[in-house]
């Protein structure tokens, strides 16, 4: 730091009597200052010392002075007791007094407020008010001054006491001082800086103390000993510096902690007031004697630098460390001047006033930043500069250079024959490093740290201002104090270039031949001996490490990124393609790579190509690259055919193909224009007309026609090219069927393929019939089954079908699948019935009964039922293995289908308001359910429904025993809802009524004439005989048929034809025979029977029977003679189920039997339900449909 005198002037009265100069105070914008001297204000111009103008109104001594923060006006405060308010005009415009003298003034930074303050009070005034309030204080008021925001005013006083008020005088903190009343306070300063958390005060005593309160009254600190009496305290604008005069007759430099810094200017005499111009270096001092001394003051640069780390001075005792890549700072706080810094490597060295201090890094990492004290030297130097190297420091001092080991051990010296103006670390060993050292005579030396003898590398006239050498330590840049820039060969002494304009050097660190120098604004770039390329930069270049240079601007230090273009662009004119890619990695932009990369493609240098295409990321290129480096592998050699290649790769076409015909590969270029659509320029390298070569000409010209959309001009090119299935394609895709048809019509039976792409256009824009012709052509009866089927031509399909059996199942099958999905499911059962596809049609069956039941269609169900128990039948006469479990579902099919048919009248009678069935038959019906629901009932039939059903109607036929029986049953089950009250009531009614049932309703058996109860406990069979009862379909009324077998020697073929004889009946006595074989027991009627007249089933048949097991009828050939062919019915089952025979009793109870499921009717119940359904009311049999 030094201090240049920039005005000095010296105040006198008329009588030459030197004045005290009290206060000075600087405008706001600096362009003025006001002086209290004697019994007048001075004014000064700043710039150059001009007294403005004096001026007058006070009486006696003026003490203090101070201007309004927004410029408008100043006041003046003076013994004779009175206040003045100055404009900045420099007119006074008001004034007003206290009871004392005034010792100080301070306006409010924020509101404008002037503090006053005398030997007794002090004063508060603004313009706003018309009076000044004013408050008592208990000692006198040496200096006062207000907080940045302007809350409050610290009054320090003469009892050593520093009072804090608020802005309506009130006191709020105290601060004693230890000295009391011989210590003074004779200054205090508030800190302006904005960056502090806290409001700090600077306070300084004549106990010769410098301390530092916070606004609580908090100390910061200790005492500062000052070894003076101060006069003055004042902050720099942006508080990191304080400036403080007295009875040392010097202004000193204090950092804002009080450490001080140096002095600013040395006077006569005491020191009563020092200011600093607002936002600005400079400082003014008043003094004694009258003298006003304007200085500035100047801050010298004290900073280190190496490769990417700089340590530069930060308030002039801090030190800064800054990695210039990754813009990490860190801060080392020495509290004392520093006056050097050198670094090198993981040093640190920091001049301190009394001592060297020696950091190190805390790590071997690059990008470590915390720095630890390895060594002190407490030892005061003097030196000009400062280098530290792994294990020593060198010290400059004018010609002498010292090496000092970290212990202070001074271990070499050297003298030089001039002074010594620059010096640097060049690297080396550690312990063992070299200094580069540039002397004023211009010569340049190289000295290592273990070597006492100097090497001198070359001597120039002129003297030395800035050394670099290059990182082979072959070259020498030099910057003399001409500013030129001269580069040397450091083995030939040889002068390589020198260039103008330069004030400091650098060698390109990570590239020998590359340097850089900044002057007159401008940074110039050279590579090797290429022309400089300049841009404009402010500062010193002071390091280059690839495109970064690291230049120094005033006080900061900033890498600026530099593209290496210019560079690059002059080796690649130079077709210097290695050197390029090497300026390249110091850092270009992604177009610059690009073109290294297509230069060197260009100059077949495919290895630098190769790496400035891989850092593009261009795989094209590769791609070529990689194949031009296999066929060199094979042999080939040809360049002018690899650049070819680079030029077609290019988008140079017309190149390319030149070379291509130069080099004899006609067949490129063809093939380059053709893939490229020129086929104009495809022709002219057709060479011969090869045939093979026009249509392959031909087929890349309809590709291209088919991808620029011109489609019906790619079919037509095509078609002309032989490639029909490509034009098939096109046509097909756009549905131009009148062309497909011509085609398809044109193409020989023998070209399957193309035959068939067309007929699959045909089904999917629905022509059918073309489709048709075509398979027909080609003989696909296959193909022509399966459109028939996807078209849903069901009838073509089908007359296929007859003449090519073969077809069945491609054919049923769909139709099946697709009356199922049209909700057809009966017709699709019987289709996959006739396609013999049992499995599926159970399974269509078994789901059909299975929705009947759950939504209550028990017609349907009993249908269903049926139908399955036919298909079991079916499936058990084809297949042997399944026989017994196919006839045992059989009868459980057939079963349940009667259950469901009778329970349909049931549950229409429960569920519907109405019945058209008469009593007597719902009672029959209802019997008949009750006697086989003996076990668990199935699915969808309901008990309750059954026994109520059974119950209301014995009640209304005067069954009242099976009534009451049918109640009670009720009584163990769930009754719903619905049904409660009434049931309840009729139970109730029931058993008023005689316990017995109608004689007319009891059932007798005609085969043993024997009356059954109406609730029989052999279900449905005679109590006495065990014959099952024969039941009409319709009216489940007890038929008079008794049912007879064969003797085993009787085939039913035989059977028949004896009952078509009809014997004439002839009187004669038979005998029955009962015949006992095992466990089996018969009725056997005598075959020697002459008389044909005699009857077997009009014989006593009310017998008692013995046993409890069912004896059957079992008849011989004079038997069955003798039968009539219309008393006889006979169910006809298909294989493997043997016919049933039965015998009408009554003959003139005529009954009908359905000749499809066997069902037995009254015929005139049977003839009305046909009328009325048109079909069996249980197989639902057509009545035109032939048996």
């Amino acid at each position: 730091m030094r201090a240049v005198a920039t005005w000095i002037d010296k105040v006198h009265d008329r009588d030459k009597v030197e004045q005290c100069i009290y206060d000075l105070a600087f405008r706001p914008d600096g362009s003025q200052l006001i002086v209290a001297a004697g019994n007048r204000v001075l004014v000064y111009d700043t710039a150059d010392g001009t007294l403005i103008q004096p001026l007058k109104g006070h009486k006696d001594t003026v003490y203090c002075v101070a201007y309004a923060k927004d410029g408008k006006r100043f006041a003046s405060g003076s013994a004779d007791k009175s206040i003045i308010i100055w404009t900045s005009k420099l007119e006074g415009i008001l004034k007003y007094t206290h009871n004392d003298s005034i010792q100080c003034v301070a306006y409010n930074p924020v509101t404008h407020q002037l503090a006053s303050c005398s030997s007794g009070d002090f004063g508060l005034w603004s313009p706003e008010q018309k009076s000044v309030s004013k408050h008592k204080v208990s000692s006198k008021i040496t200096c006062c001054g207000w907080t940045n925001d302007g809350q409050y005013l610290a009054l320090g006083m003469m009892n050593g006491v520093v009072s804090i008020r608020n802005k309506s005088g009130e006191e709020k903190v105290k601060i004693e001082r230890p000295g009391g009343s011989s210590s003074p306070i004779w200054s205090i300063a508030w800190n302006p800086s904005k960056d502090e958390h806290n409001d700090i005060l600077a306070v300084a005593d004549w106990g010769q103390r410098l301390s530092f309160y916070q606004l609580s009254g908090k100390q910061i600190g200790k005492d500062r000993q000052l070894n003076f009496d101060p006069c003055c305290v004042s902050f720099f604008s942006k508080g990191e510096y304080i400036v403080m005069g007295g009875s040392d007759k010097q202004a000193s430099l204090y950092t804002k902690d009080g450490v001080r810094l140096g002095t600013i200017g040395e006077q006569s005499s005491w020191v009563w007031t020092c200011r600093v111009k607002p936002d600005s270096n400079y400082v003014v001092l008043g003094c004694q004697d009258g003298t006003i001394a304007f200085f500035q003051l100047i801050f010298s640069t004290v900073h280190g630098l190496y490769k990417d780390r700089y340590a530069y001075r930060d308030s002039m005792t801090d030190v800064i460390v800054q990695h210039l890549i990754t813009e990490q700072k860190v801060r080392i706080k020495c509290r004392e001047l520093v006056k050097k810094i050198a670094i090198y490597r993981s040093r640190l060295a920091i001049q301190l006033p009394e001592k060297i201090l020696i950091y190190e890094l805390h790590s071997d990492d690059s990008s470590d930043m915390h720095y630890r004290v390895k060594e002190k030297i407490c030892k005061r130097f003097e030196c000009n500069l400062l280098v530290v190297c792994s294990q020593h420091i060198i010290l400059c001092q004018e010609k002498r250079l010292q090496c000092l080991s970290f212990t202070a051990v001074r271990e070499k010296e050297w003298l030089m024959e001039s002074l010594i103006r620059y010096i640097k670390v060049i690297g080396g060993p550690s312990g063992r490093e070299g200094l580069l050292v540039g002397l004023k005579n211009g010569a340049i030396l190289k000295i290592f740290v273990d070597n006492p003898f100097a090497i001198t590398l070359l001597k120039q006239n002129t003297s030395v201002r800035c050394l670099d050498m290059s990182t082979s330590r072959s070259k020498l840049a030099v910057v003399d104090e001409h500013n030129t820039c001269l580069v040397y060969d450091i083995h030939t002494k040889e002068l390589l270039f020198q260039e103008p304009n330069a004030n400091s050097v650098a060698w390109n660190t990570q590239c020998e031949d590359m340097l850089c120098f900044s002057g007159s604004g401008y940074l110039n770039i050279k590579a090797s001996n290429f022309p400089v390329h300049q841009q404009k930069l402010q500062g010193f270049v002071v390091g280059y490490n690839g495109s970064k240079i690291f230049c120094l601007h005033v006080y900061s230090m900033a890498a600026v990124e530099v593209p290496q273009s210019a560079p690059m662009y002059q080796y690649l004119e130079r077709r210097m393609f290695r050197e390029a890619y090497q300026i390249a990695c110091l850092g270009v932009t992604d177009n610059d790579w690009r073109d290294l990369a297509t230069e060197a493609l260009e100059g077949l240098d495919f290895h630098t190509a190769k790496k400035a295409f891989i850092r593009v990321r261009d795989l094209r290129y590769l791609e070529l690259i990689n194949s031009i480096e296999e066929r060199k592998k094979r042999g080939e050699s040809n360049n002018q055919l690899f650049l070819a290649d680079v030029y077609a790769y290019q988008g140079k076409f017309h190149e390319a193909a030149k070379l291509y015909r130069k080099t004899g590969h006609d067949s490129r270029a063809l093939s380059m224009y053709t893939d490229l659509r020129m086929f104009d320029y495809a022709k002219d390298f057709l060479g011969s007309a090869d045939p093979k070569d026009t249509k392959l000409l031909m087929k890349k010209q309809a590709d291209w026609a088919k991808n620029s959309k011109e489609p019906r001009a790619a079919a037509d090119m095509y078609l002309t090219a032989g490639e029909h299935m490509k034009a098939i394609e096109i046509i097909g895709e756009h549905g131009w069927m009148d062309m497909l048809i011509d085609l398809a019509r044109k193409l020989d039976k023998a070209e399957r393929e193309p035959l068939s792409r067309c007929a699959v256009f045909f089904k999917k824009f629905n022509h059918h019939g073309y489709a048709a012709e075509i398979y027909n052509k080609m003989g696909d009866l296959k193909a022509l089954v399966q459109l028939h089927v996807d078209a849903r031509h069901w009838d073509e399909a089908f007359s296929l079908v007859e003449k090519h059996s073969q077809f069945r199942d491609d054919v049923y099958v769909p139709y099946a699948q697709w009356l199922a999905e049209h909700d057809r499911f009966e017709e699709a059962q019987r289709a996959f019935h006739r396609a013999g596809r049992q499995a599926d049609a159970v399974r269509v069956l078994e789901q059909l009964t299975h929705n009947a039941v759950v939504e209550s269609r028990f017609n349907d169900a009993s249908y269903y039922y049926w139908m399955l128990s036919m298909q079991c039948l079916d499936i058990a006469r084809d297949n042997t293995e399944k026989k017994e479990e196919m006839l045992k579902k059989f009868h459980s099919f057939q079963h349940l289908a009667e259950l469901y048919h009778v329970y349909h009248s049931v549950h229409r009678y429960m569920s519907e308001p109405f019945s058209s069935n008469m009593p007597e038959i719902l009672f029959n019906i209802s019997r008949f359910l009750f006697h086989n629901l003996t076990r668990d009932a199935p699915l969808g039939i309901s008990k309750v429904d059954t026994l109520y059903a059974l119950a209301k109607q014995s009640k209304l036929l005067g069954a009242y025993k099976v009534a009451r029986h049918a109640f009670e049953k009720l009584q163990g089950l769930k009754i719903p809802s619905r049904y409660q009250d009434s049931m309840e009531l009729s139970c109730l009614t029931v058993r008023s009524k005689p316990y017995r049932d109608s004689e007319d309703l009891i059932p007798m058996c005609y085969r043993c004439s024997t009356n059954n109860p109406l609730l029989n406990n052999q279900g449905n069979s005679c109590i006495n005989c065990r014959q099952p009862f024969i039941y009409s379909a319709s009216s489940y009324e007890v038929l008079p048929l008794v049912e007879f077998y064969l003797e085993e020697d009787i085939s039913d073929e035989e059977a028949v034809s004896l009952i078509d004889l009809e014997v004439p009946r002839v009187q004669t006595n038979s005998s029955w025979q009962e015949m006992s074989s095992g466990e089996a027991q018969c009725l056997r009627v005598d075959d020697g029977i002459e008389d044909p007249e005699d009857d077997p089933f009009t014989a006593k048949l009310s017998f008692e029977q013995g046993g409890r097991a069912f004896v059957p009828v079992l008849v011989n050939r004079g038997v069955l003679r003798s039968m009539s062919r219309r008393d006889v019915l006979i169910k006809r089952w298909p294989r493997p189920l043997s016919w049933q025979y039965y015998r009408s009793l009554l003959p003139d109870v005529s009954i009908t039997m359905c000749p499809s499921c066997f069902q037995m009717f009254h015929s005139e119940d049977y003839e009305l339900l046909v009328l009325q359904h048109n079909c069996c009311p249980y197989c639902r049999r057509p009545i035109d449909e032939p048996s």
